[in-house]
């Protein structure tokens, strides 16, 4: 009975109830046997049997006993659902629905996986329930999958194989491709090519790839992942775009996170070991990509942990943040007027505050006509999508200030080169460090002639200039050269629970201060988020026209120069084109992404030339007009 309890507690149960059969028979047919003896024995294997019965997995096995067949393991497949297959995959999944769960919302992903938001009895967070096409296969297709990953991991990847990693999944796609046609004839077991596909996509996912975190990843409604240490004791956890912060029904094990702390290492060219015990780098896949933090010990002394952050896989456009409240329309209208302007930009606010999303919309303002230069430390702003939409962009890759590698300039290194490649505007995607005296001598020396942009933690104009002044060492006199600063913050509900991102504030640096720019009035707010509302609202100072920055831009042009009723009703009209975009969007959504918006900003600019050269001025009716007609026949292209 003891003999096999733990590995086959069926058979060991089985077992005894024959026995007890035997001994019963053994009872009543022979009247030689001391009757007292087996009584006692009879009754030690009843109580066995009886303990036996109070267990769980017999009672769910009862109903399967009359088709077992002895030897055979099939009804533990009936009884179980493996967390762990196949034999590959280093990624635990709980498949069951956690008792007394509610559906708040279920959808599928492109690639077949399935995803259902559950709210828990007494939980605060939802659970972000995940079921993989890896998960459900067929075991003729986990046997293939396994021998299939027996042969491709002899294959030792070079450091060189990840410098195209799309180009190298290309090729892997396709050698196992045809690796799986070889075994499916091999096995006797008929394909179709989608199944080939789908196997081959397996395959390179959790081989070449990241496993999980790709189809996470690939989920459009996800805005970051966390993988806590140790990675095999906590479950991810995501920022949901409409659940907010939600815990996973998925936990790593120690072999997957060493898996991707190495591809880290071969993809970013830096080291992470314990001299060096954060990396940041950027990850690049066909439905997504994302910036990754990693940390290891000593720093995170219980080993490696991750944070994930996805980035839209299109830019940011402002119609997009107008429809999602971010900002409004005249907002939107106040921030392309001033990229058009030519001046220095800062985007301010805390972490997760939307602040390179907002530069990445502002990007999409400025004309195609104008290079740019754009300096990072950690690829996040989508400079391929920029290219394809025929932007004049040049990026630059510099040494992160955490993590130095060796072959990388520093980011004031690049920012002065940036400098000598010609006439351009310069978006940096983040200030952190020393990188903000260089900055500032780009935006006083460089770029008066083109817009100069960047991203910096801040909660307000004067936390920001603290940091520039104090932390980073910029002369005070130098912070002038900044024109506006434009904060984002999340906004939280009452309950604390729920995080809505807005811009709050919109203001501009003025230059008659010494010492403070707070005491000394330095700073005027053109915009200030109202709470009541939830909206942006203009303040008096640029209702009535006392904005310098904007007077300085009407200045340099000669039918706005000291006319400020001519230059309100410009921002007016880009108000109300930003406004016709998102009304369009309601049907069209594609009308509010960067195409349709860079070439309704391209023709709203050929409009006011044309109108300017027919007519010696620009009539905002008259050029609204024109633009509305327009818009209307390209929309109904769409």
């Amino acid at each position: 009975i003891n003999y096999g309890l733990k590995e086959d507690p069926i058979a060991s149960y089985l077992r005894v109830i024959t026995r007890l059969e035997t001994e019963h028979s053994k009872f009543k047919s022979d009247p030689n046997l001391r009757k007292d003896s087996l009584q006692i024995f009879i009754t030690t294997l009843d109580s066995i049997k009886q303990r036996l019965e109070s267990l769980t997995i017999i009672k769910r096995a009862q109903s399967y006993l009359k088709d077992h067949k002895p030897g055979s393991r099939e009804i533990y497949s009936k009884l179980f659902n493996p967390i762990i297959k196949p034999n590959f995959l280093y990624a635990k999944l709980v498949t069951r629905f956690p008792t007394g769960a509610e559906e708040l919302e279920a959808y599928k992903l492109p690639d077949g996986s399935r995803v259902v938001i559950l709210r828990l009895p007494n939980e605060v967070r939802p659970v972000y329930h995940l079921t993989p096409p890896e998960y459900s296969l067929t075991e003729n297709k986990y046997a293939m999958l396994g021998e299939a990953k027996r042969i491709v991991s002899e294959h030792k990847p070079q450091r060189s194989e990840f410098v195209d990693p799309q180009r190298t999944r290309e090729l892997f796609m396709s050698v196992e491709k045809d690796l799986l046609r070889d075994l499916s004839i091999s096995h006797g077991i008929k394909l179709s090519e989608d199944e080939i596909e789908q196997l081959a996509t397996i395959l390179v996912r959790n081989t070449l790839g990241f496993g999980i975190a790709e189809i996470i990843l690939g989920d459009t409604k996800i805005q970051d992942i966390s993988i806590n240490a140790p990675a095999n004791l906590n479950e991810i956890s995501i920022v949901h775009q409409d659940f907010g912060e939600c815990i996973t029904n998925i936990t790593l094990t120690s072999k997957e996170v060493e898996g991707w702390a190495t591809k880290l290492r071969l993809l970013s060219g830096r080291p992470l070991d314990e001299a060096n015990p954060v990396l940041d780098t950027n990850l690049v896949f066909e439905n997504a990509t994302a910036r990754v933090s990693a940390i290891q010990m000593p720093l995170s002394p219980q080993g490696l942990a991750f944070s994930i952050r996805r980035h839209r896989d299109r830019p940011w456009t402002f119609p997009l943040f107008i429809q999602n409240k971010m900002l409004n329309p005249l907002a939107a209208a106040l921030i392309s007027f001033i990229m058009d302007g030519g001046r220095t930009v800062l985007f301010g606010g805390t972490r997760s505050s939307g602040k390179t999303s907002l530069l990445s919309a502002a990007i999409v303002e400025l004309m195609r006509s104008t290079r740019i230069i754009i300096v990072e430390d950690t690829l996040e702003l989508p400079i391929s999508k920029y290219q394809e939409l025929k932007y004049d962009i040049q990026s630059m890759k510099v040494q992160s200030v955490i993590t130095q590698g060796e072959s990388e300039l520093t980011a004031t290194d690049g920012i002065r080169t940036s400098l000598r490649l010609g006439d351009s505007a310069l978006i940096v995607g983040e200030v952190r460090s020393k990188e903000a005296v260089a900055l500032y001598e780009a935006m006083r020396v460089g770029a008066l002639a083109n817009v100069v942009m960047g991203t910096i933690h801040g909660d307000s104009p004067y936390s920001i200039y603290d940091r520039v002044v104090n932390d980073l060492g910029v002369p005070k006199t130098s912070f002038k050269a900044t024109d506006i600063i434009i904060i984002s913050n999340p906004v939280k509900s009452a309950s604390g629970i729920g995080k809505l991102r807005r811009v709050l504030q919109i203001s501009e640096v003025r230059k008659e201060w010494e010492d403070d720019p707070l005491r000394e009035h330095g700073f005027v707010d053109l915009m200030v988020y109202n709470p009541v509302t939830d909206t942006l609202e203009p303040t008096d100072a640029l209702i009535q026209g006392e904005s310098v920055v904007l007077k300085s831009i009407a200045s340099r042009i000669a039918e706005w120069a000291g006319d400020w009723d001519a230059v309100w009703e410009n921002i007016l009209m880009r108000a109300k084109i930003k406004e016709k975009l998102v009304e369009l969007g309601q049907e069209k959504p594609e009308i509010m992404e960067a195409e349709f918006t860079i070439m309704a900003n391209d023709m709203f600019h050929r409009i006011s030339e044309d109108s300017f050269q027919k007519e010696g001025r620009s009539d905002p009716e008259k050029i609204y007009n024109e633009w509305e007609s327009w818009v209307n026949i390209e929309a109904g292209k769409k």
